[in-house]
């Protein structure tokens, strides 16, 4: 190399160490690009595999009713996969929660195909269960893989795991700005870890584009009416709010409660989905309906388009918490889209909104109450439904999640910052503490 080169090649040096010192992100986004792409295209596959396994089963399921009956031998095969064979990944979304806040580790690739079997069971035989679940599992466990190859530190782990439910939620919903806060907001009441903030949403967004890469579609749903911004309709709203979270602290509290129960009761792991499957089973059988079972997408859809009865929801949620409180898997977080959305339109009796909006408001906000997340509810309903119901879902949102307390269907989120300033002891405790 001559002097000149030599010269040249220093001075390029030079500029190079010059440029990275005056914008000193740039290592961590091209980092985390490259990285968030793979989360993306590895979850967003996963999702979209799931959701086509899903809607097989289900419309093969609605062919053969009779496969309901089959429902406590499938809950038997599923206990036995996980007594013998799947202890470690058990805890399902509370696991990895419970990595982002001390990475212990790393998460079995086996969580994927075990939770992925399980939904699929569940839902072809007749369970009352939801995916977001089964698709945060599964994307957590495939992205924690990428942890020793790529020489990830310890807090490296914890945003990775972040941009894995960011990625699996927003794919499996098609709502990528939602799943990246939720990723962000599910961990940790009341504090978000900005350092995440890029990877959840790169994540989110390339799992989504992923998804539909796939061809995969999402259900869409519409709000025929939305009033004018006013008084009597805020106040409604506030009205509306404070039943979403005493519904979502009521399924909170219940669904832990079951499981208590079940375990208590039923020593053997493998019999508890047994005795859930033949309840579940002998209750479709007198019912005479196929309505509470499975995701509910068409009762969902119904109730945004007619007034539904009170009981739809109070049905929905007796059949999910027997479903997942005794062992069968999938996920809440559909239910309780059900769950709110039927509320919602069965409200408007006596709450004078329009029943479309009611039920978009109960289907993020009961959700928003149960998860204690509702920036990433308000997103979701923005996204789902337009940006003109926005403040009507965020008033929602906002008082669900303030009344519910400091319940959750995860009990391995921390309490960042208590809801109630009376409550500042509570700080840095488990939710478990409380239920």
């Amino acid at each position: 190399m001559s002097k000149s080169q030599r010269t040249l090649s220093k001075k390029a040096t030079f500029h190079i160490h010059f440029f990275f010192r005056r914008f000193p992100a740039l290592p961590y986004i091209f980092k985390w690009l490259f990285i968030s792409i793979i989360i993306g295209l590895l979850a967003g596959t996963a999702s979209a595999g799931f959701l086509v396994s899903l809607e097989w089963v289900t419309q093969f399921r609605e062919s053969h009713i009779w496969m309901i009956t089959l429902l406590p031998v499938a809950g038997f095969l599923i206990g036995l996969l996980y007594h013998y064979w799947g202890k470690d990944v058990e805890a399902g979304n509370n696991l990895l929660i419970d990595n982002i806040h001390n990475p212990n580790e790393i998460i079995p690739l086996k969580m994927a195909p075990f939770v992925y079997l399980g939904t699929v069971a569940t839902h072809l035989f007749g369970g009352s269960a939801g995916r977001e679940g089964t698709a945060l599992q599964m994307a957590g466990a495939i992205a924690d893989q990428l942890t020793r190859p790529f020489k990830l530190t310890r807090n490296d782990r914890k945003v990775l795991i972040i941009a894995a439910i960011a990625a699996g939620f927003g794919s499996v919903f098609g709502t990528p700005l939602a799943g990246a806060v939720f990723g962000l907001e599910v961990f940790l009441i009341g504090r978000i870890r900005y350092n995440a903030i890029f990877p959840a949403f790169a994540s989110a967004i390339f799992a989504d584009l992923t998804t539909n890469i796939w061809n995969v579609k999402h259900t869409h749903y519409h709000i025929d009416f939305i009033p004018k911004l006013d008084f009597l309709p805020i106040l409604y709203s506030i009205s509306a709010g404070i039943i979403f979270g005493i519904c979502a602290a009521t399924f909170s509290r219940i669904i832990h409660w079951a499981g208590s129960v079940f375990k208590s009761r039923i020593k053997y792991p493998p019999f508890r989905p047994v005795a859930g499957g033949i309840i579940i089973a002998i209750a479709v059988l007198i019912l005479d309906t196929t309505r509470y079972i499975g995701l509910g997408i068409p009762v969902i859809a119904e109730s945004f388009e007619s007034q539904l009865p009170f009981y739809d929801f109070a049905l929905k949620m007796i059949f999910t918490i027997i479903t997942l409180s005794a062992g069968f898997k999938g996920g809440e977080v559909t239910p309780l889209f059900f769950i709110g959305a039927t509320l919602g339109s069965a409200l408007s009796l006596f709450i004078p909104l329009p029943f479309g909006l009611l039920a978009g408001m109960g289907f993020v906000a009961v959700f928003a109450g149960a998860t204690n997340t509702p920036l990433a509810c308000i997103l979701m309903g923005i996204e789902l439904f337009g940006a003109e119901c926005g403040v009507y879902v965020a008033i929602a949102c906002v008082i669900s999640y303030l009344l519910s307390g400091h319940n959750s269907i995860y009990s391995k989120q921390r309490i960042g910052e208590p809801k109630n300033s009376r409550f500042q002891n509570q700080q840095d405790h488990s939710v478990s503490d409380f239920l």
